[in-house]
Order: structure tokens, then C-alpha cells, then sequence
């Protein structure tokens, strides 16, 4: 059975940050589970913890083991929700949508998913069912983005902190992080008119892809010593710790906004006490997203239907592959049939043109009837009546009298 494990919408940052997992142990974690489950595989981003499981275990069970593999708190339990099959395909198909992302139809998601889904494809995690729900519910969320146009109107966490901090007439940014989002951040920076940006690596030598003369490089230490000459900070690493603690900010100087869109995060909360600072974690971020809210709310629900389609292809599929056992037992008795009749014939007869026409007639007409019955029965399956359908039909052909 395909099962979820999630946050629920709306949990705050501060209980998020607790089930969040350290990309560092997301690969171990994924064989543990793996030891428990058939097929695993676990999306985690800054705004979502989600783990799509199949296996014949039921959801307190599930809940238990996934808990006890993150070492999460127990008493955190109350902020996880479980979906069960027909309800996990489609919130999979949403997600990949962008219809449960915090800014509504970002841009990441799809990729995230994609990520998620190529690492449980290099370690053998999914192999069947979650396979092939990942690579539909991938398709669909292209299908989405090019039909509804989303190209069209992009965003992303990135995106609003830096059209943010432009607006407040930032001119010296500070990026610390060069993952997926410290990337999109120094794009869209480097897309205005600014005059300089720091960016913030724990390697530099490794960034060698940038050729803009306004990017300064530096250690997280060399950033600490200039982070207070900055208009702006945005923060996006995947540390498991604090980056900027109230220690590297001063109480006076110019005014600085920091965005933090880590999770968990990489700025102290005290710092937002401070007078000159505005400090934006990732759920207020997200909220300031209003400009192009409607209008991608609107060419999303007008493009839902994309999702209905791949749901119900996905539910046709799962139901026509758990009767194909039932389908090689009538394909198998009806070869049975066939050679014990060939035995008969071949003892009564001696002219054996006459037998090869009879063997021909008897294997069409087995044929004939085992492919009838495997017609109603997917027939009856995506009805919704296929068990009691596959009852009568096992005690036609299966049974022997």
C-alpha cells in the first residue's frame, strides 16, 4: 500500500526546523527505511518534510518506525498528518504542482521531487509502484507548468527576498550560500541594478562558474567582518546550525534586512530585536508574495484537470498491474486445457492433418474465452468491482471440478 507521512500545512517554522532532516543523513536514512519498507523515498526541502512509502505495514506502525529512523520527538507526532493510497497519489501530483507550496506555484518543487525521486533511483528504494507514481506525477507537473504557462509568471523564496530587498533600495548584498537557492538568489540579484554582492561559501575556491566583476567570494568568516557595511542579507545554507548569531551584528550602523530562507535556520531570532535590523524568516517571506498571486492562482485551478487525468491514469494502472496474477492463472489454465486435450487427441486420432486442425480449433476457442474473461475483469476492476468479479471468475476456470 502507498502511504505519506507530512507536516501539516500551516505548522510553524519553529516545529518545521525540528522535522527537518540534515541533507547529510538523508541517504542513510533512506536505506534504514528501506530495511523496514518496500520502496522509499523522502522529499525534503526548507518548507517540507514529506516521506512516500509502499509497504504492508499500517500507519501507526509507519508513523513509529519513520519517527524512531529521524529520531524525532514523539510528542512532535500531533504535527504530522498520513494519507493512504488513492489520497497520497494526488497530493503527490499537487505538490509537484506547486498547490501546497508556501508561495503558490514555485518554482523549485518540480525539481525537488525530481531530485528526491533520482537518489531512491540510485540506491534501489523504489523499484514498482512508487516508481512509476514518481515518474508520472514528474511528467504531469511539467505538462502543468507548459500548459498553464506558469514560465510565464516565475517565483520562488529567491526571488521575493531579493525583489524585496531592491525595493528598499538595497545596493550592497550579501548572499551566504551557493546551493540550488543561493544560486537563484545571485541570478535574480545580479539581474538589477546593484553595486555589489558578497557571496558567502565555505569553499571558494570550489565557485568557478561566475564572471561578474560586482561578485565578491569569501569564507563565512571573511562575511562576518563585512556583514554590517550590507543593505541586505540573504541567507539560504544547509547547515544544521547557525550561521549569523546576534554576536556578528551590531546594535547601530544603517539600516539591514536579512532574509533567512533556511530551514533550519541560519539567522538567530534575537537579531530581529535589534532597531536597524528587519529580519524575514521563510513563512514571512512567503507571504509577501501578492503581485502575481492571483494570476497563477488562477491558471492553476483553470489546468487542475491535468492533475485529475494523471491521477486516475495512475489508479488504472495500479489496479490492472494487481490483478495481472489472477490474469497469468486463467492464460496458464487455459494451457493446461490445451495439452491435455492435445493428449487426447493425439490417442484417438492417427491422420494428423485432421489432429493440427483440431489442436488450432481447441486453443482458439480457450483463447477465445480466457481473453473474455481477462476483458471483464479489467472491465470490472476499474469499476470498482473487480474482487467480487475475480471470486467468480477464479471458481469458473481456476477451480477444478
Amino acid at each position: 500500500m502507498i502511504t505519506l507521512l507530512g507536516i501539516k500545512k500551516n505548522t510553524g517554522v519553529e516545529i518545521r526546523e525540528k522535522l527537518s532532516l540534515a541533507p547529510k543523513k538523508k541517504i542513510e536514512y533512506l536505506l534504514e527505511l528501506k530495511e523496514y519498507f518496500n520502496e522509499v523515498v523522502i522529499l525534503s526541502t526548507c518548507n517540507r518534510t514529506e516521506v512516500y512509502i509502499n509497504s504492508k505495514y499500517n500507519i501507526s506502525e509507519i508513523k513509529e518506525i519513520i519517527f524512531k529512523t529521524f529520531k524525532w520527538d514523539t510528542n512532535l507526532m500531533e504535527s504530522c498528518f498520513c494519507l493512504e493510497e488513492e489520497k497520497t497519489i494526488r497530493h503527490l501530483m499537487e505538490v509537484v504542482c506547486g498547490f501546497h507550496s508556501k508561495i503558490l506555484g514555485e518554482d523549485q518543487i518540480l525539481g525537488q521531487i525530481k531530485e528526491a525521486y533520482s537518489i531512491s533511483i540510485e540506491y534501489g528504494c523504489v523499484s514498482h509502484e512508487l516508481q512509476r507514481l514518481f515518474q508520472e506525477a514528474i511528467t504531469c507537473g511539467k505538462k502543468f507548468r507548459t500548459e498553464g504557462k506558469l514560465y510565464e509568471i516565475p517565483v520562488s523564496s529567491a526571488s521575493i527576498a531579493v525583489n524585496e530587498a531592491i525595493k528598499n533600495n538595497a545596493k550592497d548584498i550579501m548572499i551566504i550560500g551557493y546551493g540550488e537557492v543561493g544560486s537563484l538568489a545571485l541570478k535574480y540579484t545580479l539581474s538589477n541594478n546593484i553595486e555589489s554582492v558578497a557571496l558567502v561559501v565555505r569553499k571558494p575556491e570550489n565557485v568557478k562558474d561566475i564572471d561578474d566583476n560586482r561578485v565578491k567570494i569569501m569564507t563565512y568568516e571573511e562575511g562576518r567582518d563585512i556583514i554590517n557595511n550590507m543593505d541586505s542579507v540573504i541567507s539560504c545554507t544547509s547547515a544544521p546550525h547557525l550561521i549569523i548569531e546576534r554576536k556578528h551584528i551590531k546594535d547601530s550602523g544603517k539600516n539591514l534586512i536579512i532574509f533567512d530562507l533556511a530551514l533550519p535556520r541560519d539567522v538567530e531570532k534575537s537579531i530581529g530585536n535589534i532597531s536597524r535590523v528587519r529580519l524575514y524568516d521563510i513563512d514571512e517571506i512567503s507571504s509577501m508574495d501578492d503581485e502575481n498571486k492571483e494570476l497563477r492562482k488562477e491558471r492553476m485551478i483553470e489546468n487542475k484537470k491535468i492533475i485529475d487525468e494523471y491521477v486516475e491514469e495512475y489508479i488504472a494502472w495500479k489496479s490492472l498491474r494487481e490483478i495481472s496474477g489472477i490474469i497469468k492463472g486463467f492464460k496458464d489454465e487455459g494451457n493446461r486445457v490445451i495439452k491435455e486435450r492435445e493428449v487426447t487427441l493425439n490417442n484417438k486420432f492417427n491422420n494428423e492433418r485432421q489432429i493440427e486442425l483440431a489442436k488450432m480449433l481447441i486453443k482458439s476457442t480457450s483463447d477465445y474465452y480466457v481473453n473474455r474473461a481477462i476483458k471483464v475483469l479489467k472491465e470490472e476492476e476499474l469499476k470498482g468491482y473487480g474482487e467480487e468479479c475475480a471470486r467468480i471468475l477464479k471458481k469458473i476456470f481456476l477451480e477444478r471440478i
